[in-house]
């Protein structure tokens, strides 16, 4: 599924660089055209557009890598049902500080649900250990420390979807542990 997330990404921007700004102009989170005139796809859909072959590279790179491992742990449906609730996640949080600070600045990218996958793998690795043994919680917290600063000090990058993709990611990830911790007790 992550593979097929991240063809979909490259597919998606394909388009875009022939069509111009079409899909942009109908998908990018703009928080007037969302919460003014109800434009609530628009909260997924720029989960799937990227402002530049750098930006969808660099998005793309971590989500094959990074999904690859949790989905092993997960299984498509689960993995995918992570991904998604993970940019909604932080596609709302990032709605909720743009009427905060009355910032007009449309955004795109899948970021905030890979600071979501973060989340997840956090979670597991916080909650249980047993479901990736081979990986440290310092590592996850620190590979976390550095992406949030790179995004801090980095200039047109919402840092509120990733804040608020990495605290979804989390809540689900400790959600799904929890269901998974009372599975294996009922088996017992």
């Amino acid at each position: 599924m992550s593979g097929t997330l991240v063809a979909i990404n490259v597919i998606v921007y394909l388009i875009c660089t022939f069509t111009g700004d079409l899909l942009y102009n109908i998908g990018e989170l703009d928080a007037v055209a969302v919460l003014r005139y109800g434009e609530y796809g628009r909260i997924l859909s720029s989960t799937f557009l990227h402002a530049g072959i750098e930006h969808l590279f660099n998005n793309m790179v971590i989500l094959f890598f990074l999904g690859a491992m949790i989905e092993k742990v997960t299984g498509h449906l689960q993995f995918l049902i992570l991904y998604l609730l993970s940019g909604i996640g932080a596609n709302i949080c990032s709605l909720i500080y743009k009427v905060i600070a009355m910032e007009r600045i449309a955004s795109v990218g899948a970021s905030g649900a890979i600071f979501g996958l973060d989340g997840v793998l956090l979670a597991w690795i916080l909650l249980d250990r047993r479901s990736m043994p081979d990986v440290t919680p310092r590592r996850v917290i620190l590979m976390i420390a550095l992406s949030l600063y790179n995004g801090f000090t980095a200039q047109n990058v919402d840092n509120a979807a990733h804040v608020g993709g990495l605290l979804t990611g989390f809540l689900a990830g400790a959600l799904l542990c929890m269901i998974r911790k009372q599975k294996r007790n009922r088996e017992v």
